[in-house]
């Protein structure tokens, strides 16, 4: 079989990898416009469970990203000048271009073709067996086909943007700031030994009565290191520094298609689905599809039942993700509605804002009745526990008292 995956981000790389371990044999190349080493973005998160993942289908790549990560335990939220912390499941961080340098010589070590300043368009698509499209949200080989597959982008509404920063955050980290045009806030987490991600949201209100919407970018990163000093201790943002000039704040646009194949032709990670990135699974969700999609074609062969086959597991498996993600924005868009609650609260009901519940229950009542259900499911975990032990004491006692 040959394979033209188009596009070296993290799907299209650990794709091939996989590929290639299946079967040594295939004739795989990965075709990448960039420069080898360009990237945009920071680090990117993950968790557990993708770290596991990634061990069982190939061990030696997944090494090498552990040891390249760091992690993390806590979240902090800052809101005004109080601060809170609680204890959370074990997230990572690691550096994009770390990431993509890894697959990169991974899939080189097994043999697979490495393109790079090589754009695929609708007007020289590679001639293969299976054509992947792993070329992000703006996909050239989807949209020559949009109609087909069914693609709807909806933008969201409040603006962000992806900056870098000398301040590494110890635990996940938010912070909420009140201006006179209303809040902003942003999210950091660390990635390598010098460096962290750190992503600025505000509503449009916000962004235009900031002046953020006319800055240069300069202007701009001036500011929010001024709004933000009391978590970044005194470190600067770092931006991605356009030619223009300008800073490039984006409103998240929610992808979908009807349809994820097309003949020869398969959509995976963000040319095929986004979510927001308020639930940090962009990565893990095209690593994830690259499974998939490896797994259906060892099982099937055929392309005609691979493709379905994992279109249909991915589809079942991000319906949940999707509808977090959706719940998640909603939530950051609808801010003044927790952002008065004390602290403690605002933080736990932000642990909350992938629940469907939640925009239709008053803040107050809903954090009491998921306090009460917490304390309920404690109870029968310790009675469960306690079961066995009860029952053993009990008969203990009765074998005592018949002797």
């Amino acid at each position: 079989m040959k394979v033209a995956c188009v596009g070296g981000g993290p799907a299209g790389l650990y794709l091939s990898i996989l590929l290639k371990r299946q079967d040594p044999s295939r004739d795989i190349t990965v075709h990448e416009r960039g420069p080898e080493g360009s990237t945009y973005g920071w680090g990117v998160t993950y968790w557990q469970g993708l770290l596991d993942r990634l061990r069982a289908h190939d061990p030696e790549s997944a090494r090498a990203i552990a040891e390249a990560s760091v992690c993390w335990n806590e979240g902090v939220a800052h809101v005004r000048d109080l601060s809170t912390r609680h204890q959370g499941d074990q997230g990572f961080g690691i550096g994009r271009h770390r990431l993509l340098q890894i697959l990169a010589e991974r899939a080189r070590s097994l043999g697979v073709r490495l393109e790079f300043e090589h754009e695929i368009t609708e007007r020289n698509v590679p001639a293969a067996d299976l054509v992947v499209a792993a070329d992000g949200v703006r996909s050239a080989l989807r949209t020559r086909h949009a109609d087909h597959f069914g693609t709807d982008v909806r933008a969201g509404r409040n603006s962000y943007i992806w900056l870098g920063t000398g301040k590494v955050f110890d635990a996940f980290t938010f912070a909420f700031v009140e201006t006179e045009h209303g809040w902003i806030w942003c999210y950091g987490y660390g990635y390598g030994p010098d460096r962290s991600t750190c992503v600025v949201e505000c509503a449009p209100e916000t962004f235009t009565g900031l002046g953020l919407d006319r800055a240069s970018e300069a202007d701009a990163l001036a500011l929010l290191e001024k709004l933000f000093a009391h978590v970044l201790d005194g470190r600067s943002l770092i931006g991605r520094s356009p030619a223009d000039g300008s800073a490039p704040w984006l409103t998240f646009r929610t992808l979908t298609n009807r349809t994820w194949h097309r003949g020869n032709l398969v959509l995976l990670g963000d040319a095929a689905h986004t979510t927001h990135y308020s639930i940090g699974a962009g990565t893990t969700l095209a690593l994830e599809d690259a499974m998939a999609l490896a797994g259906a074609l060892r099982e099937h062969g055929d392309l005609s039942r691979a493709l379905p086959a994992y279109e249909q597991e991915r589809r079942a498996a991000l319906l949940p993700v999707q509808s977090a993600a959706r719940y998640s924005a909603q939530w950051y868009e609808n801010l003044p509605r927790y952002i008065e609650l004390p602290p403690e609260q605002m933080f736990a009901l932000l642990g909350q804002r992938h629940s469907p519940l939640l925009p239709y229950v008053p803040p107050q009542l809903y954090h009491r009745l998921d306090r009460a259900a917490g304390r309920l499911e404690a109870l029968r975990r310790l009675k469960r526990w306690l079961g066995p032990k009860v029952a053993r004491t009990a008969h203990a006692r009765a074998l005592t008292s018949r002797r």
